[in-house]
C-alpha cells in the first residue's frame, strides 16, 4: 500500500460482530451482511471463524459462508484459524486468507483458549507458517494489546515482542486490538511508538472497541502515527465472548467518516454502507449504528451527498 492517503478498512462484522450475539443467525442473513459490505466497495472483510461450534455457536457455520462468498472476488474475505485443525478447515472450503488471535497475557489465553502464553505463541506461529506454505494471506491480532480484563494494563514491551514474533512468522499484517476499548490515544501512540521499532508500520494494523467511546479518537491517533489498516464493524456489532465488558467495536460508518473528512480515501460508498446496517440491523432486531450513522442517513437518503 504506496499511496499515504488511502486506507484499508477491514469490516469484521460479519465474525466479530456477530459471533457473541444472542439469537441465531441464519447462513442467508450473513452472506446477506457480507454481499451488501463487498457492494459498497469495503475491500477487506471478515468473514468468520473457525472455532469450536460448543464454544462459538454463531460460527459454525463458516464453512458454507466461505464457499458462498468466493464468488466476491476480488474483495479479501479472511477467516479465523486459531490452530492447525481450524486451518485445515478453511483450506478445505477455499479460504484464501486466515487470520490467529494470540492474546498478550497469560489470563486472557488461559481463558479463552487454556493455553499459556507460551503455548499461544507457538500455535499461532505454527498456523502463520502453514498457511504461508499453502499459499494463504495472513492476519496476525495481537489481543488485549493496551489492557486485560483479568491483568489490568498490558506491558508494551511485551506487545512489542509478539508482534515481532508474528512479523517473524512472516504475518501479512499485525493487527493491534484494544479487546476491550480500553486505550486512549495517548497510549495508542506510546504502543506505537514501541512496536513500530520491530515491525513496518505498512504491516500494522489496529482494531479498536468503542467501550468507552474513545474508539474514533484512537483511530485518528494510529493514522497520525502512520497506521493505514483499520478495523471496523458496520453498525458497530460486536463484542468478544471472552472478554468481560467488551463493547461492540467501533463503526465502520464513523471510521468512513473521520477518514473522508479528514482527507483519506476508503474506497467506500457511504450509500451502501447503510444499505448494509440496514440488512443487519433487520436480521438482529436491534438498532444499530454509530454516531456518524444519523448524519449520514440524512445525507444520502435522498441523493443529496
Amino acid at each position: 500500500m504506496n499511496d499515504d492517503r488511502s486506507i484499508i478498512i477491514t469490516d469484521v462484522s460479519p465474525r466479530d460482530g456477530l459471533q457473541n450475539q444472542a439469537r441465531p443467525i441464519g447462513t442467508q442473513d450473513k452472506l446477506g451482511l457480507i454481499e451488501r459490505l463487498a457492494a459498497a466497495g469495503v475491500s477487506s472483510i471478515e468473514i468468520g471463524s473457525f472455532v469450536s461450534p460448543r464454544a462459538v455457536p454463531q460460527m459454525a457455520d463458516t464453512e458454507d459462508v466461505v464457499r458462498a462468498s468466493a464468488r466476491l472476488a476480488p474483495t479479501r474475505l479472511s477467516v479465523l484459524a486459531p490452530n492447525l485443525r481450524g486451518l485445515e478447515r478453511a483450506l478445505a472450503c477455499g479460504a484464501r486468507e486466515v487470520a490467529v488471535v494470540l492474546s498478550a497475557t497469560e489470563t486472557m489465553n488461559q481463558r479463552n483458549i487454556r493455553m499459556s502464553l507460551e503455548a499461544a505463541t507457538q500455535a499461532s506461529i505454527g498456523v502463520l507458517r502453514a498457511a504461508r506454505d499453502a499459499g494463504l494471506r495472513t492476519r496476525a491480532y495481537v489481543a488485549v494489546a493496551i489492557a486485560c480484563p483479568f491483568e489490568g494494563p498490558t506491558p508494551v514491551s511485551r506487545v512489542a515482542a509478539l508482534a515481532e514474533a508474528m512479523l517473524d512468522a512472516q504475518a501479512d499484517e499485525i493487527v493491534l486490538a484494544d479487546t476491550i476499548g480500553a486505550g486512549s490515544p495517548p497510549q495508542v501512540e506510546a504502543l506505537l511508538r514501541e512496536v513500530v521499532r520491530a515491525v513496518p508500520v505498512e504491516q500494522i494494523g489496529a482494531h479498536f472497541h468503542d467501550t468507552r467511546g474513545m474508539g474514533v479518537a484512537n483511530a485518528w491517533a494510529a493514522l497520525q502515527n502512520g497506521v493505514r489498516r483499520l478495523d471496523g464493524s458496520a453498525g458497530g456489532i460486536g463484542g468478544c465472548p471472552f472478554a468481560p465488558g467488551a463493547a461492540g467495536n467501533v463503526a465502520t460508518e464513523d471510521l468512513l467518516v473521520l477518514a473522508e473528512q479528514s482527507g483519506f480515501r476508503t474506497g467506500i460508498d457511504p450509500a451502501g454502507l447503510i444499505a448494509a446496517i440496514d440488512h443487519a440491523q433487520a436480521f438482529l432486531g436491534t438498532p444499530l449504528g454509530g454516531r456518524a450513522l444519523p448524519w449520514l442517513r440524512r445525507q444520502y437518503a435522498k441523493g443529496e451527498a
